[in-house]
């Protein structure tokens, strides 16, 4: 059974840094493509970032130079450090992965998921 769970969320001031962390339990795929997606109220979600088997990565325009996507292997832990955090920033987000053999995508796109996490809250406010 495949299961991600999230933490790493909390509040911080703008332009302040966080790292999510998502431990991946029962997830033993050779090749996938691992995101992170976050959804604020009122608003659609949208894919953060994404990472491959083969260690290549795609951002949201929006989040590209700030956030960084990795993920620890020995660990079987995915991260997503965000830097210089804005307001817009606020919102659940949400680790997410594929099925054996899927695709990441430009923007990161939840086709192809297979998995969810529950979410992690960041809030971003002075």
């Amino acid at each position: 059974q495949v299961q991600l769970v999230e933490s790493g969320g909390e509040s911080v001031q703008p332009g302040g840094s966080l790292r999510l962390s998502c431990r991946l339990s029962g997830y033993t795929f050779s090749s996938y493509c691992l995101s992170w997606f976050r959804q604020a109220p009122g608003k659609e979600r949208e894919g953060v970032a994404s990472l491959d088997d083969t260690g290549t990565t795609t951002y949201a325009d929006l989040v590209r130079g700030r956030f960084t996507i990795s993920k620890d292997n020995a660990k079987n832990t995915l991260y997503l450090q965000m830097d210089n955090l804005k307001r817009e920033d606020s919102a659940t987000h949400y680790c997410a992965a594929s099925g054996s053999g899927g695709n990441c995508y430009y923007p990161p796109s939840d086709y192809g998921v297979d998995y969810w996490g529950k979410g992690t809250l960041v809030t971003v406010s002075a």
